[in-house]
């Protein structure tokens, strides 16, 4: 695959106005390893492997193990998820997949037991955020790094 552009390049005010975004909700007290459970799994929704790749580095460097990565796909089948985690994994679903969905009552109402106000509106900005991400990864084919003995001929 070969990207099609630099999108920092072609547009540099506009992606500083996407990070600085992400930089507020990195601030907003949400947990960290939070954050990259619901990046990892909006980018698993909308398959796109540079924020799959990069975001799961990130959870490990958080301290997130192995399994959780591995079962974020099936989440709904696993224990490993807390209540909250799982609050956010089905608002995550739903708003990744809202022309679907139209982030059904019960799953805002779940969301709103296990965060306040203020949590619940930074939580739906991280998802918009990772989903204009991976709108902006996949439609410009960025290509995530590759190690060379990983590489396939």
């Amino acid at each position: 695959m070969k990207p099609r552009m630099n999108y920092y390049q072609a547009a540099p005010d506009t992606i500083k106005a996407l990070v600085a975004l992400e930089a507020q909700i990195q601030a907003s007290g949400l947990e960290k390893s939070l954050i990259e459970l619901v990046k990892t799994r909006a980018s698993q929704i909308n398959g796109c492997a540079y924020c799959i790749n990069m975001h799961t580095q990130d959870a490990r460097k958080q301290g997130e193990t192995e399994q959780r990565l591995y079962l974020l796909s099936a989440w709904h089948e696993s224990p490993l998820y807390t209540d909250r985690e799982r609050a956010a994994l089905a608002w995550t679903d739903a708003l990744t997949l809202i022309a679907e969905t139209h982030a059904p009552d019960d799953l805002y109402e779940d969301m709103r037991a296990h965060f306040s106000e203020s949590e619940a509106v930074n939580l739906t900005m991280l998802i918009g955020a990772i989903n204009a991400w991976n709108r902006l990864a996949i439609a410009f084919r960025a290509v995530h790094p590759v190690k060379a003995k990983a590489a396939v001929a």
